[in-house]
C-alpha cells in the first residue's frame, strides 16, 4: 500500500537540506511498508486463521492479535503521506502548483484505480477473466486521490474542517444500509458500507476499502503539507507533529474509555491482557475515528522521531523501501504468490483447505528473510528512478 504516489527520491542520493527533510517521510513510508510485508505474508500463510473486522479477541492469540494491529497503521499512513507528498509535489511548480498537482492527482488516481482491478487484483486471485474484482487499498487511494484533486482547491482551513468532518463524523452513518437493488447500494458500498456489487452473474465487485474516510485522511495529510515545505522551520514541525501525534491518542483514550462513540464498544475480559486487546481491537473497513486516531496518531509520532535524525544510518533502509512504494507493492504481491503456490505444489495443503506455518514465528521470520532479498531490487529501482527524473511514466510508480 503507499503513498504509492512518492514524489522523493532516495536520501542517500541526494545529501542535502532538502533530502534529510524528506527522507523522514520515505523512512515512514518504508517502515509501513515492512508492516505491509508482515500482514501480507501473514494472509498468504496463515490464512487458516483469519481474522475478522474487528477481530474476536477471545478467539485470537495475542502473537496474531497484535500482529495484524500493528498492520493497522499502513493505510492510514500511506493516504495521509500521499496527500503530504501531493502538496509538496505542486509546491515544486510554483505559481502553477494547485494546478500540476491537481493535474498529476486526477491522472495518478486513475492509474491506481485501473492498476488494482487488472494487475493487483490477478496477484491475489490468478484468475482470468475474474470472478471477483476485491476493490482494495490501492483503489481507494486513487479514488482518494481524484477527490482531493477537486478539494485542493478550496481554502486551507475549509480543507481541514471537510477532513475533519469526514473522519470523525462517518460513523454517524454506520446503521445506514441499503439493500441490493435500492439505487443507493451501489454508491454507499463504495463510500461506506462494505459489500459486494453484483455487476453480472459472471463478475461481483468487493468494495473492500470504503472511501469517505479516506477522503478525509487524504485531505489531513494534503493540509500538512507546508509544514515540510522548503524553507519551513523543522523545529516548529516538529513540535506540530509532537502536538497532533499526543492530541491524537489522548483523543483516543478519552473516547475509548467513555465508549459510546467512534468504534464498537471494547469490553473488560478475563485478564488483563484481554482487556487491552479489546480496548485496542479497532475497526479498519471502513477505518472508524478511533481507527484513525489510533494509528496516525503513532505515524505521526515516528514521522516526528524520524524528523529529529537526518541522515542516521539505520534508517537508510528504510528509506530505500519508501522511495519506490509502488514499484515494491506489485513485485511483493506476486513474490507471495509464486511462493505459496510452490510451496503447495511441494507439500500441500498442510492446514486444511491451505498450505501455511504452523504459527505466527514462522509468519516474522519470513517477512524478515523476503525483506532482505528484496531490498537490493528495491534499492536498484529507487535509484534508477532518482537518475532518471526525465522519465515521466517513473512518477507513476
Amino acid at each position: 500500500m503507499t503513498t504509492l504516489a512518492s514524489t522523493t527520491a532516495a536520501a542517500p542520493a541526494i545529501p542535502s537540506t532538502t533530502a534529510t527533510r524528506l527522507g523522514a517521510i520515505d523512512a515512514l513510508r518504508g517502515l509501513v511498508i515492512a508492516f505491509m510485508l508482515l500482514d501480507h505474508v501473514r494472509e498468504t500463510f496463515y490464512l487458516h486463521h483469519q481474522v475478522p473486522d474487528p477481530m474476536v479477541v477471545a478467539d485470537t492469540p495475542p502473537e496474531l492479535f497484535f500482529s495484524r494491529l500493528l498492520a493497522h497503521i499502513c493505510a492510514p499512513v500511506f493516504v495521509f503521506l500521499t496527500g503530504l507528498s501531493a502538496f509538496l509535489y505542486g509546491s515544486r511548480h510554483g505559481d502553477d502548483g494547485r494546478a500540476a498537482a491537481a493535474a498529476f492527482l486526477f491522472k495518478r488516481g486513475l492509474f491506481l484505480v485501473l492498476l488494482e482491478i487488472t494487475v493487483i487484483n490477478f496477484a491475489w486471485t490468478f484468475q482470468f477473466p475474474p470472478a471477483k474484482v476485491f476493490l482494495q487499498v490501492i483503489w481507494v487511494i486513487g479514488l482518494s486521490m481524484i477527490a482531493l484533486a477537486a478539494l485542493l482547491w478550496l481554502p486551507r482551513r475549509l480543507l481541514i474542517a471537510i477532513g475533519i468532518v469526514l473522519v470523525a463524523g462517518h460513523n454517524l452513518l454506520d446503521g445506514l444500509h441499503f439493500a441490493v437493488g435500492h439505487p443507493m447500494h451501489i454508491p454507499w458500498a463504495v463510500l461506506h458500507d462494505r459489500g459486494w456489487i453484483e455487476v453480472s452473474e459472471a463478475l461481483r465487485l468487493r468494495t473492500s476499502y470504503p472511501l469517505l474516510p479516506w477522503i478525509g485522511v487524504i485531505a489531513l495529510g494534503y493540509a500538512a503539507g507546508p509544514w515540510f515545505a522548503a524553507g519551513s522551520d523543522a523545529a516548529l514541525r516538529q513540535r506540530r507533529l509532537l502536538n497532533w501525534g499526543i492530541g491524537l491518542l489522548l483523543g483516543f483514550v478519552v473516547l475509548r474509555t467513555i465508549n459510546v462513540y467512534g468504534d464498537k464498544p471494547w469490553v473488560a475480559g478475563d485478564t488483563a491482557l484481554q482487556t487491552l486487546m479489546s480496548f485496542v481491537n479497532i475497526t479498519k473497513y471502513p477505518p472508524s475515528l478511533l481507527f484513525v486516531a489510533l494509528t496516525l496518531g503513532i505515524g505521526l509520532l515516528v514521522l516526528r522521531a524520524f524528523d529529529r535524525q537526518p541522515g542516521a544510518a539505520w534508517l537508510k533502509p528504510l528509506v530505500v523501501f519508501g522511495a519506490a512504494p509502488m514499484f515494491f507493492y506489485v513485485l511483493h504481491l506476486y513474490v507471495l504468490k509464486f511462493l505459496y503456490l510452490g510451496a503447495q505444489a511441494i507439500w500441500g495443503n498442510n492446514q486444511g483447505e491451505y498450505f501455511g506455518f504452523d504459527g505466527m514465528g514462522g509468519v516474522w521470520l519470513c517477512t524478515i528473510v523476503l525483506a532482505v532479498i528484496l531490498y537490493p531490487v528495491v534499492k536498484a529501482f529507487a535509484a534508477f528512478k532518482a537518475r532518471r527524473r526525465d522519465l515521466a511514466w517513473l512518477k507513476y510508480l
